[in-house]
């Protein structure tokens, strides 16, 4: 199992990913994880990737997850099955609004909901950005590949994973 989960933020990639080793025992690499320093700044894209590399490497089973086209595409190569999380803005804000605290990225839940109405706008800007994280390169990345691929645009599909 190697799989790869792209979708915009509040889509379901994490959930999906544990619910998937939940299931089937692999590693986990979320690319948040190597796509910032600690704090706001993101990393130089190539040292991202060769963390993914080495990550990759290191295991026979893994479901990697992530909003970030760019890395993504230069790993692309490496999984069995593309899955494209694309369940709508409504339903990502939804999720937004009802994620737990998550101390991998924030100090405290008061930090994590401080920032909820900057995630909440950058989440209804996904069809309309035209950097990594928006919808027009993930479509991109998505329909170039030549793999085994799935769109999921409803959550109940995620059960089907």
């Amino acid at each position: 199992m190697r799989i790869i989960l792209l979708g915009n933020a509040g889509s379901g990639k994490s959930t999906l990913s544990k619910r998937i080793i939940d299931r089937e025992p692999a590693a986990r690499l979320s690319l948040d994880e190597v796509a910032f320093h600690h704090g706001a700044e993101r990393r130089p894209l190539q040292e991202s990737i060769a963390d993914v590399k080495s990550f990759i490497q290191s295991h026979d089973k893994w479901v990697i997850e992530g909003c970030y086209a760019d890395i993504i595409k230069a790993i692309l190569d490496e999984c069995e099955e593309l899955i494209f999380l694309n369940p709508g803005i409504d339903t990502c804000i939804a999720h937004c609004r009802s994620r737990p605290w998550e101390p991998e990225k924030f100090n405290s839940l008061e930090e994590q909901n401080d920032n909820l109405n900057n995630l909440i706008e950058w989440v209804r800007s996904y069809e309309h950005r035209t950097d990594e994280y928006g919808l027009g390169s993930h479509r991109h990345l998505y329909d170039s590949f030549n793999g085994k691929k799935r769109e999921l645009k409803n959550t109940a599909e995620y059960e089907n994973v």
